[in-house]
């Protein structure tokens, strides 16, 4: 890996050197010579730099990244085809940045950088380096709009329709999602602890339970929809059907997985049902528990959303996406998608601080924070 890295640095330099005299004669005869100057001797000079400057090498390859992206951004012609140079330097930015993520993260493993960068710092600089790129092949190809509009154009349609998102994240997620989400997470668990109670309900509930997991949610939602009328209702009730048997299955393996030595000595302790299940059984199944709390989070925002294609007010993240479609806004579509994968993604992350709070005994738990 070392080999790997010190070849990857050789071609960068040598790339950085051929970008300079690029960027020298292309200033004489080319209308781009401000960004092919700032290309040519920030790539050189910060991969220079590096070389000279061990200490704080890594982090030069961050800067020469975002130097390059900056530059491509700033000056990208818009309506116009991207010249060569242009996608020459979007690859160098990629490459710095893939440098300084891999190198960051040897620094972490090293213990020279600390721990918790690897879980803010990396994913934020992936990200980032996704939407420039992203931005710089949607303008320099000349994408049309309406197949992939450039995060620019999202970012604007995010900000001019902020009440009409507000509005629809308010019915869909609010609404829908959480009271859906509860009451079909409640449900499971109840249900989880009758089936552990009763090998009769084990035997015949939870091959129903797999059953009903496997239904496509196109045929679930237009059932719905009729049975508890167009309004989040409907939508909500998707939301139960989708969380209720993961949690189910979930549980009912989490409240198997305490050892017989500790139910011995549970027995031992004179302990009823209900003393080994609440000081035993429940803590042992909680990592299962949390397991389907995450999954069912996202299938949660997933369900309400698709259930609104089938009927709904005039309001919602899926009648939004479905007519925004139909109208070509697709920069309406994008920023709806935006919303929903922020809203998702915020959902997931309480719900695993929720769990390292309070299954900080389990083992993966202390193991992450080692």
């Amino acid at each position: 890996m070392k080999s790997g890295l010190t070849l990857l640095q050789a071609v960068l330099a040598v790339v950085a050197g051929g970008t300079a005299l690029f960027g020298l004669v292309g200033a004489a005869i080319s209308a781009d010579a401000e960004l092919l100057l700032t290309l040519a001797f920030g790539f050189g000079a910060l991969t220079l730099a590096r070389f000279v400057w061990r200490p704080i090498s890594f982090w030069l390859d961050g800067v020469a990244a975002a130097l390059i992206a900056l530059t491509l951004v700033w000056a990208l012609p818009r309506g116009t085809v991207m010249p060569g140079h242009y996608w020459f330097g979007m690859v160098s930015a990629w490459a710095f940045a893939w440098l300084f993520v891999d190198q960051l993260s040897a620094a972490i493993r090293k213990g020279t950088v600390p721990r918790q960068a690897m879980g803010l710092l990396i994913p934020a600089v992936f990200g980032v380096s996704l939407l420039v790129m992203w931005e710089i092949v949607t303008r320099g190809a000349n994408v049309p709009p309406v197949l992939l509009p450039a995060p620019s154009a999202i970012g604007a349609q995010l900000a001019n329709s902020a009440p009409i998102l507000w509005a629809d994240f308010v019915q869909t997620f609010v609404k829908s999602v959480i009271p859906g989400y509860i009451i079909g997470c409640l449900a499971g668990l109840v249900v989880a602890i009758a089936v552990d109670r009763s090998p009769f309900l084990k035997a015949g509930l939870l091959p129903i339970g797999n059953f009903m997991s496997a239904l496509p949610i196109i045929g679930i939602a237009p059932i719905m929809v009729m049975w508890f009328g167009f309004d989040w209702q409907s939508k909500a009730a998707v939301v139960v059907a989708m969380t209720f048997f993961p949690m189910l299955v979930n549980t009912v393996a989490g409240l198997n997985a305490a050892s017989s030595i500790e139910r011995d000595l549970m027995r031992t302790y004179a302990a009823n049902y209900w003393q080994t299940l609440l000081k035993l059984r429940l803590p042992a199944a909680g990592p299962f528990i949390f397991n389907a709390l995450k999954i069912n989070s996202t299938l949660a925002l997933i369900g309400a959303i698709v259930a609104e294609f089938f009927g709904t007010p005039v309001v919602g993240m899926g009648f939004r996406i479905s007519t925004g479609v139909g109208r070509l806004a697709i920069d309406l579509v994008w920023a709806e998608i935006a919303v929903a994968a922020v809203a998702g993604s915020a959902f997931y992350g309480v719900i695993a601080l929720i769990e390292r709070g309070v299954t900080f005994w389990h083992p993966s738990v202390r193991g992450g924070r080692a």
